[in-house]
Order: structure tokens, then C-alpha cells, then sequence
């Protein structure tokens, strides 16, 4: 009767360790054929003329015209439609409608004339998503800014 009983048993541990490695091969195929989707986000930025991170131009009189270079990198895993808005102090100075794919990137120079004179004026770039006026916390998807000094 023990030799009956030990083969039951080891007919049963056969059985959990075939559907133990049948269970781990649907795993393994499952993490494979799966796409690994990564963090959702936008990419939005300013560069100076020069195409880099500084020369801005913030010391301008009045007149003047200041370039930026404005980016926007699509990370969503999805189409988007951005509207763009740029203020200075508040008041509306040009905007574009941008759709991009996913891993799409757009760039192009932005020009502003300072018309009058005064320090700390803010030069606001607001990204907003799917034509939406502001997201969920109220403002803009994205926001950036520079202060301008116009003597």
C-alpha cells in the first residue's frame, strides 16, 4: 500500500510541476509579445537664437525684436493637437495649432517686439492639449516663461 501511495504522489507533484511550466511559458509569452509601454508626457521647451539653452534674449529697448526657438516632443503614445499661446504680460502675442504624432517633434523661431519699457516683463509659452483651454488643475498642459528687462 506505501508503494501506491508514494506513486499518487509523485503522479500529482508531476502534474503541478507540468501546469507550474505550461502557467510560466503563457507568462513568458505574455511579457514578450506585450509592448512595454513607457511614461505618457510632452516635451516642451525654449532655446535661444543659436538653437541652445541660453542667450536668451532678456535685456532688449524698446523696438527690439526678441527671437526664441520654441520645441514640442510628443511622447503621449498617441496624435495630439496642441494649441500654443505666447503672452507677454499677459496680453496675447501669437499662437499656432500643432498636431503631432507620437515621437514627433516640432520647432520653429518665434519673434516678439518689446513695445514698452519696464523690467521684469514676463513672456509667457502655454501648451495646451486637444484644443482644451486648460487642464484639470485649471492652466495650461505645459507652461514655460522668460523675464525680459526693456529699457
Amino acid at each position: 500500500m506505501s508503494e501506491s501511495k508514494g506513486t499518487d504522489i509523485d503522479r500529482i507533484l508531476s502534474i503541478i510541476l507540468i501546469i507550474a511550466i505550461i502557467l510560466a511559458i503563457v507568462m513568458i509569452v505574455y511579457v514578450i509579445v506585450t509592448p512595454k509601454q513607457g511614461e505618457k508626457f510632452t516635451e516642451f521647451y525654449i532655446l535661444g537664437p543659436e538653437g541652445m539653452a541660453d542667450d536668451y534674449p532678456t535685456d532688449m529697448t524698446v523696438g527690439d525684436e526678441g527671437e526664441v526657438i520654441i520645441g514640442v516632443v510628443n511622447h503621449e503614445y498617441t496624435s495630439i493637437t496642441y494649441w500654443l499661446e505666447v503672452k507677454l504680460n499677459g496680453t496675447v502675442m501669437g499662437g499656432a495649432e500643432i498636431r503631432l504624432e507620437n515621437g514627433e517633434t516640432w520647432e520653429q523661431p518665434f519673434f516678439f517686439e518689446a513695445a514698452e519699457k519696464g523690467e521684469d516683463q514676463k513672456v509667457e509659452f502655454l501648451l495646451y492639449r486637444d484644443h482644451n483651454e486648460s487642464d484639470e488643475t485649471g492652466g495650461a498642459y505645459r507652461s514655460l516663461h522668460l523675464w525680459v528687462d526693456v529699457g
